[in-house]
Order: C-alpha cells, then sequence, then structure tokens
C-alpha cells in the first residue's frame, strides 16, 4: 500500500476520474484492486495507484479468467496491512471465483503475503502494530476457509500438531492442520506456546495416530527444541511414529536433522506428503 500523499484523492474524485459508480470505485478499494488508506473516515488514494489501475479493471474479474498470481498477492496483502478483512476477503472469493481451490489461496496467496509482511517487520520498515494488525486479519480468514477443507470419506489417522513451547505464533499450524485435513486427516491443532507434555498426553490419547508435528517459527527457540523433541519422543506409545519439525525457523535439512525432526519439506504441497508418508524416519 502506498504511503500517504498531500494530493491523495477522495472516492468519489476517483469514481470521477474513472467514470465510474462511486461505490463502483469503492468495490476496487474494498476487494484490493486499488490500493487505498484511511485518513479519519474518509478512504484516500494515491494518484499514482490510480494511473497504475491497469486497463480493464471495471470488468468482473471473475469473467476474464484467473487474476494475476502476483498481483492478487499485493491486493491481499494490501489488504492485511490495512487490517481490512471485508476486503482481504474479497481477494479471497475472487480467486475462488476464478477456479483457486482452498489449498492454493491459503498457499499462493495467504502465506507469501504473511511471508513479505514478516520480511518487512524484519527490515524494520513495518511496525510491530503493522504486523499484528494484518496476522489478526489473516487469522479470520484462514478461520473463515477452515470450513471448507472438510471432505468425506474415511479418515487416514490422526495429526497432532501445535507449536513448541515460548513460540507464540498460531497461523502455522492452524493453516497446515486445514491442508491435513483436505487429505482427510483427524488433526489436533494444540495452538501456539505448548508444552511438550501436552504434546504427548494428546499424542498418547488419540485414535491411529500418524505423526506429530512441531512448528517453530522463533529462530531465538532453537536451542531448545532438541531436547522438546527428544520429550515428545520418549513419551509416545508407539515409537514408529515420526515426529516432524518444520516452520519458518527450520529453513533446511541440516538444521531439521540437527533439532532431532525426522522429516524435512520446503513447500506446503511437499509438507502434507511428509505427514502422508509411511511412518518411517526420511532422515536417517
Amino acid at each position: 500500500m502506498s504511503p500517504p500523499v498531500a494530493d491523495s484523492l477522495s472516492l468519489r474524485e476517483v469514481a470521477d476520474r474513472l467514470g465510474v459508480h462511486y461505490m463502483t470505485a469503492y468495490r476496487y478499494v474494498r476487494n484490493g484492486r486499488l490500493p487505498a488508506h484511511k485518513v479519519g473516515d474518509e478512504w484516500r488514494v494515491d494518484p499514482g495507484d490510480l494511473a497504475a489501475l491497469r486497463p480493464g479493471t471495471r470488468r468482473n474479474p471473475a469473467r476474464r479468467g484467473a487474476p494475476d498470481r502476483d498481483e492478487s498477492r499485493r491486493r491481499l496483502e494490501s489488504r492485511l496491512l490495512a487490517g481490512d478483512e471485508a476486503g482481504a476477503w474479497g481477494v479471497v472469493e475472487t480467486a475462488t471465483a476464478a477456479g483457486a481451490d482452498p489449498a492454493e489461496v491459503l498457499t499462493s496467496l495467504v502465506a507469501p503475503a504473511l511471508e513479505r509482511i514478516g520480511a518487512q517487520w524484519a527490515a524494520g520498515e513495518l511496525s510491530v502494530a503493522d504486523e499484528h494488525r494484518a496476522t489478526a486479519v489473516a487469522h479470520r480468514l484462514v478461520a473463515r476457509l477452515g470450513p471448507s477443507f472438510v471432505r468425506p470419506g474415511r479418515r487416514r489417522g490422526t495429526v497432532v500438531l501445535g507449536s513448541v513451547a515460548g513460540d507464540r505464533h498460531a497461523l502455522p499450524t492452524a493453516m497446515l492442520g486445514d491442508l491435513l485435513r483436505g487429505e482427510r486427516f483427524e488433526v489436533v491443532d494444540l495452538g501456539p506456546d505448548t508444552p511438550a507434555e501436552s504434546f504427548v498426553a494428546t499424542a498418547v490419547a488419540v485414535d491411529r495416530l500418524q505423526a506429530v508435528g512441531i512448528c517453530v517459527s522463533d529462530s531465538g527457540l532453537l536451542g531448545t527444541v532438541p531436547d522438546f523433541v527428544q520429550t515428545v519422543r520418549a513419551g509416545l506409545d508407539d515409537p514408529a511414529v515420526p515426529v516432524h519439525v518444520g516452520g519458518s525457523a527450520i529453513t533446511d535439512v541440516r538444521l531439521a536433522q540437527q533439532v532431532g525432526s525426522d522429516g524435512f519439506a520446503s513447500d506446503p504441497s511437499e509438507v502434507v506428503a511428509l505427514f502422508a508418508s509411511p511412518r518411517v524416519s526420511v532422515l536417517d
């Protein structure tokens, strides 16, 4: 989203320049096609962003084929940073209307947008408030998408997920849980900051345990992970059940091995395949 400028335009001025109704201009902002920022209760648009609006904007994007993925990511990122849930959901609806399934929305839109926002925060380009506002909206998007991952058919076993103790990130396991549910797994997501004892107590109580997944998003916690994994593994009834460690802090297979993971995957599709693989270590 472009920063506010002195000569920013009101939505009525935008509508006049585009030759469209005021509500059409408003819809462009709400669905993320046109970046905007709020000044008080009013949406304002940078003239440069208006000039960059591509020809054909007035047509329904669902009718002209799938929207450009990079552009959709940019729109979603803009709406997340603005704290605009309705606009962010509009980007999701546009993608699904063009044929994207819920898994594609998570892996090709939501996850990349969040990664870029996280990188900007780490570089000092965004404030903590910016990052938290975007994450809060993303949580609501993921929650709204969740029911669409439920599929009929026989369950493939149960996966227990959670973030390592001290790690307060909840979105990674929520998103992975949905992807696994879409592949007919039962999923128990323990959420952020989960003690090892809670992993164990849950894992021994579920039926047909397939795997345990431990997320590590905070690289500052890496030193605690090997002992954490060992504690979880020692508490399981079946030593053949794999314990997989992933998340943004686990950057390569070497690091996965060092922390005691039974597997490593570098993208979401590989992660799902990893949990669906036979219950043996793939890093031996």
